[in-house]
């Protein structure tokens, strides 16, 4: 299930930013190779076909970003690569930029052929990617190269393990340096606020952005003893990584089409309206994105929405338009919670049954405190699920799809901070200012 990102906003200039420094520092790689040929080319080559081969061998990570896991670990072993072999390598920065680069270009070749441009449609995903990596990768070489170069490390001297502590040292500060360069890209291609982008891939960094970072680290520190053999040794371990990264996000398209599949349930049995699933988990999701939530936050929003209406198919007889907003808020919360029993049974996460059993209650309790204990997403899908009510009964009136939004908005309001979490309802007004709910 694929979140859909902000409409009616331009991208940031932040992936234009990224790709312009990230081709011109690649231009600048090719023209000092051009001038001053390549330093051990074996090797260059060895490692630019490992980082091709990773950047066709992909994986779909959670939020549908991708990541070339062996293509990264090949191009960060090579910058952090000293000895190899027992003798020293005399590559600069601007040859791991230029192997990284070009690695990552012939990678991409074969989506030149149409019949497999057809199968991964590529899109600003890969190169964001590829940016990344060959700006993430120069920078860890910038660290290391200089150093090791100049025979500075000789003279501290930093042998045994000071040597592997530094490359440890050398790879954290440029996993970190790459989290945040990722994030810009991801708020921006998501429409998510910096820090839930930054807070994402954070997370991201403690998963599969460390084994890359280990891998890589490993890779440059033993090809000092067993060479250029270190390449498929110790990259194969990574390789298996991917085939369960690809098995789990498998599983990840089967529970999207079986939440996709439970959500229209209570359309093909004439309970709700046509669409009105998809178009609260729409104005879900946009509410989200505007209160700072991060990509596995709104994808679990976005489960519930689709499947907060489940409960309706317990009713004897439908409730008209499906609107469940204009019943009593008991009846409201029987079906909630009769619908959170129907998801608990069916392998979604148990946190989205939570939050669809919580969202017909009340923001404010009946002794006039804020309930405390609400999940953010239960308030947002009641809010979303209410404006979609109100906006289809505003449209079926003849009103026009500005008039019905504004009477909508006046008629939730006049419920603020009893029914409705107002910083939902504020966010709301934002969202819609802006044109983004869907209608």
């Amino acid at each position: 299930m694929r979140l859909r990102p902000r409409g009616g906003r331009p991208e940031r200039l932040g992936p234009a930013a990224v790709h312009g420094v990230a081709a011109v520092l690649l231009g600048l790689a090719l023209l000092h190779a051009a001038a001053h040929g390549v330093r051990e080319p074996r090797v260059a080559l060895a490692f630019g076909a490992v980082v091709a081969a990773g950047e066709w061998a992909r994986v779909t990570l959670p939020g549908d970003r991708e990541h070339a896991p062996l293509g990264t670990a090949a191009a960060l072993a090579y910058a952090l690569l000293g000895p190899l072999h027992g003798l020293p390598t005399t590559h600069g920065v601007l040859q791991v930029a230029a192997v990284t680069g070009l690695g990552t270009l012939a990678g991409l070749l074969p989506l030149a052929v149409p019949a497999v441009r057809a199968r991964l449609r590529p899109d600003a995903a890969r190169a964001d990617t590829a940016s990344r990596r060959l700006l993430t990768v120069s920078f860890a070489a910038l660290l290391f190269q200089p150093l090791y170069n100049s025979g500075a490390l000789d003279r501290a001297p930093l042998t045994g393990p000071w040597y592997g502590v530094l490359l440890g040292g050398v790879g954290a500060v440029t996993a970190l340096c790459d989290a945040v360069l990722a994030a810009v890209l991801h708020a921006a291609r998501a429409g998510l606020r910096y820090a839930a982008a930054l807070e994402d891939e954070l997370r991201s960094l403690l998963g599969i952005g460390s084994a890359i970072a280990a891998t890589g680290i490993l890779v440059s520190l033993l090809a000092g003893e067993v060479g250029l053999w270190a390449l498929p040794l110790f990259c194969t371990p990574l390789l298996l990584a991917q085939a369960s990264f690809r098995r789990a996000a498998a599983i990840r398209a089967t529970t999207g089409q079986t939440i996709e599949t439970l959500a229209r349930a209570t359309e093909v049995a004439g309970y709700t309206p046509p669409g009105h699933a998809r178009r609260v988990a729409d104005t879900a999701c946009a509410l989200g994105r505007e209160l700072g939530l991060g990509t596995r936050d709104l994808a679990l929003l976005e489960y519930a929405a689709l499947m907060h209406d489940i409960g309706q198919l317990s009713l004897v007889e439908p409730v008209p338009c499906g609107a469940t907003a204009v019943l009593p808020a008991a009846e409201q919360q029987r079906i909630a919670r009769l619908g959170s029993e129907v998801i608990l049974r069916t392998g979604v996460p148990a946190r989205v049954g939570r939050q669809v059993a919580r969202l017909a209650d009340p923001h404010r309790l009946p002794d006039g405190s804020v309930d405390r204990s609400l999940p953010l997403a239960a308030r947002i899908i009641r809010v979303a699920n209410a404006h979609d009510d109100l906006l289809s009964a505003g449209r079926g009136r003849g009103l026009s799809v500005a008039a019905a939004r504004l009477e909508a908005l006046e008629r939730l309001r006049l419920a603020r901070g009893t029914a409705y979490d107002p910083a939902v309802l504020d966010a709301l007004a934002r969202v819609g200012r802006r044109a983004r709910v869907p209608g």
